[in-house]
């Protein structure tokens, strides 16, 4: 299995071969998704078995039944959740990278992969203002970036309670007190404290933000409306009528200028006005580069403002780690997020940066912002179309009078089967809605027209 013998030189020509053919598909197709388990397990019968099988036959039945299962985010058909579109130049890359085992553990092992994410991280920071001291690490999605930066949050609250705390519970005021986190109602987390039982909940307060993009941050993902800072004292807010003002001993705001239904992250500033204003404070900031800034599955860049913080919270101490540790000044990914193991997910993304330029990402991404501006003017034409809300960024959402939820989703399910478009319902305040979601900078009006004649 480790060794380049005939049966691995006929491997290399067939993968590489299907990887080629699939790499030069301009436009990328939509497939079909979800199929019966029944049907698939019929096609994977005795894979994997005991013996072996060629490679070609292994690589038949993916191509003609595995395949056509998984549908293409990388589409500009993709208009559902939110979409990828990774460069050509980011795909080829992220097969370097896979065929020659790249890792980024730690400086000692992996320098020249690190320092190259560590630039793109530099950019990020830069364009988000913060200061020459910020830094992270590339983490596998806002998922991961958020509860990673949240439990920094928890544990700097911890040590600014004081010794007299009891994980959350403080002495302050009676020493009943717990910390507290304002989240935003779309991406409520569950973050159970072990200490103190205290959970992190989300708040319905702001129904214009999410904590999904940014996780213990002042301001949000890419600037916005939550408001609080990592540590910092919140006084008075969801008090009950009549209840004395808490003393809270810390507090965390996080906040995002997207939400899942709503909206997107933006990499420039041009489209944005004040958007993004208050950013630059923020004590860590994340930003999902698999989504619009065009890197593959699975790329999140997670920066703190002082990382030494970060480290002293996530650095995972153990007698075998000693070498990676006892190396000061060399910059361990491994020590700024709650994993160990990882891989270089930022290299893909560095390397297209460097090929394409970054005003090329800029423009395809104002692309996708100017197409959603023209879909809402659509929208807004038809009698029977309307928008919900103002576009942000890359998304509208609209509504057509008289449907229900059924009636959307048979929609939905038709445009699919067609291979129209893969544009599942949405939902907002409890209503079922539709709605666009455009990142993919060949996505074209003719297709939303097409999309939208089919609601007549």
């Amino acid at each position: 299995m480790h060794s380049v013998d005939p049966t691995t030189e006929s491997m290399i020509r067939s993968v590489l071969a299907y990887a080629e053919n699939r790499l030069r598909l301009d436009p990328v197709p939509l497939d079909r998704g979800s199929r019966d388990p029944a049907e698939l397990d019929a096609a994977l019968a005795g894979l994997p078995g005991a013996g072996p099988h060629t490679p070609d036959q292994v690589l038949g039945v993916w191509a003609s039944v595995m395949a056509p299962a998984v549908i293409s985010a990388d589409s500009p058909r993709f208009l559902g959740f939110i979409p990828a579109a990774p460069t050509k130049a980011s795909l080829l890359f992220d097969m370097l990278i896979s065929c020659a085992s790249i890792q980024g553990i730690s400086w000692l092992e992996a320098a020249g992969a690190i320092h190259a994410e560590n630039k793109v991280l530099r950019l990020i920071a830069d364009r988000a203002g913060m200061p020459e001291t910020a830094g992270g690490c590339f983490v596998s999605g806002g998922s991961a970036g958020n509860l990673s930066a949240l439990v920094v949050a928890r544990e700097v609250a911890k040590r600014k309670a004081g010794p007299g705390a009891s994980g959350y519970r403080s002495a302050v005021a009676g020493g009943g007190q717990r910390g507290r986190a304002f989240l935003d109602h779309q991406h409520a987390a569950d973050l159970r404290d072990g200490s103190a039982g205290r959970s992190v909940r989300g708040s319905p307060a702001d129904r214009g933000g999410a904590a999904g993009g940014a996780g213990g941050s002042r301001g949000s993902g890419l600037g916005g409306r939550g408001r609080g800072h990592v540590g910092h004292h919140q006084r008075g807010h969801h008090r009950r009528p009549g209840q004395a003002r808490p003393r809270w001993p810390a507090s965390t705001g996080c906040g995002s200028t997207w939400t899942v239904p709503t909206a997107g992250v933006h990499c420039s500033r041009r489209a944005s006005g004040t958007r993004y204003d208050g950013i630059e404070h923020a004590d860590s900031f994340i930003v999902d580069p698999h989504k619009w800034l065009f890197a593959p599955f699975d790329c999140a860049a997670l920066l703190y403002r002082n990382p030494s913080v970060a480290r002293s919270v996530h650095k995972q101490d153990a007698s075998y780690l000693d070498v990676i540790h006892d190396r000061p000044g060399e910059w361990n990914p491994t020590d700024y997020a709650y994993h160990l193991t990882r891989r270089a997910r930022g290299l893909p993304l560095w390397f297209s940066l460097s090929v394409y330029g970054v005003d090329a990402y800029t423009e395809a991404i104002e692309t996708a912002i100017g197409l959603a501006r023209q879909a809402a003017d659509e929208i807004r034409s038809r009698s029977n179309l309307e928008l919900v809300r103002e576009p942000s960024l890359g998304v509208v959402l609209f509504r057509r009078a008289g449907w229900d939820a059924a009636q959307y989703t048979a929609w939905a399910d038709r445009l699919l089967q067609d291979q129209v478009a893969f544009i599942p319902p949405s939902a907002w305040e409890g209503e079922t809605v539709a709605r666009f979601a455009f990142l993919h900078p060949h996505t074209s009006m003719d297709l939303v027209r097409e999309i939208l004649d089919r609601m007549d």
